[in-house]
């Protein structure tokens, strides 16, 4: 698997971004729309945003990161810094510590000393949040919640790099909002309702494409989806295609998969799903794995 790597300029990524942010200005600021049509695409409209922040940070579409950056910094989706969310997920592309409910930001696992401290009543919103609907519905929440208190209490001990990004990310969203409110014919509640339905589909994806499992390489999912929510989340349903050659734009996963696809078989161990109405059907209202890491002793 050689010439994985790019070079250049990749337009195709440059054309959805522009696509993504003019789709958005006309949902926002066209006023042709119903409200409750507006809603219903802006929703994909912010989650295809955030896939587009995903591949900025693995290196796309431009040589200069910084311009890179540009393109997909404006926080159209309100609740995410780019800066932290880059951190973060350059972080958790570390493969030797996925799931580590400590080393890996993005782990959906808790410490089971920790889970058995919580309160009840946390245990039983995690309970739900750990089936796909309940991810879908809470997960935002959940998830906003446990991001910005880690981050808080970063800065409550005396990380000042992370007191400019939230500062920075709430000067812009504030700035955003007033826009929208003297602008937008839209009202303020559908866009805010917009944005977190944009990180409710995102979930979908998040939902099971990592396990904890003893080897490293069988802790990332392969789901051969190909309608709606593989466009939407760029090809990243390939995900361990992704982690073994994260530089790799996110139009060329899917051949380089069809290429390969019995060695990322065999490689993370057959985690794999034929598509996500079979993820749906799977675990719609049931729990894939315990939120106390399965691994860790109790």
């Amino acid at each position: 698997m050689n010439n994985l790597r790019r070079s250049g300029v990749e337009w195709p990524t440059l054309a959805l971004i522009a696509g993504c942010y003019a789709v958005w200005f006309g949902l926002v600021f066209g006023g042709w729309l119903p409200v409750w049509l507006a809603i219903l695409l802006l929703v994909p409209t912010f989650t295809l945003h955030s896939s587009l922040q995903h591949e900025v940070i693995h290196g796309h579409p431009l040589p200069s990161r910084f311009l890179s950056a540009a393109l997909v910094y404006p926080p159209i989706g309100l609740l995410v810094p780019y800066e932290r969310f880059r951190d973060q997920h350059l972080h958790h592309h570390l493969d030797s510590r996925l799931t580590d409910p400590y080393d890996d930001p993005e782990s959906g696992y808790l410490d089971p000393a920790v889970w058995a401290k919580l309160p009840k009543v946390m245990k039983f919103l995690l309970h739900i949040n750990n089936s796909l609907l309940g991810r879908i519905v809470l997960g935002p929440a959940v998830g906003q919640y446990a991001f910005m208190a880690a981050d808080m209490r970063a800065i409550w001990r005396g990380d000042l790099a992370v007191a400019w990004v939230w500062l920075r990310h709430f000067a812009m969203v504030a700035a955003l909002i007033g826009v929208v409110q003297l602008f937008s014919a839209l009202p303020l509640w559908a866009y805010i309702g917009s944005a977190y339905g944009g990180l409710s589909i995102l979930k979908i994806r998040t939902f099971l494409e990592h396990q904890a499992h003893l080897r490293s390489s069988g802790r990332t999912v392969i789901i051969e989806d190909r309608g709606p929510l593989s466009w939407l989340f760029l090809n990243n349903n390939l995900h361990a295609v992704h982690h073994a050659h994260p530089k790799l734009a996110w139009y060329r996963l899917p051949e380089t998969y069809r290429e390969h696809r019995t060695h990322f078989l065999r490689r993370n161990h057959g985690y794999w799903y034929r598509s996500y109405f079979q993820v749906f059907r799977a675990y719609a209202l049931r729990k894939k794995e315990p939120v106390p890491h399965p691994l860790m002793p109790e």
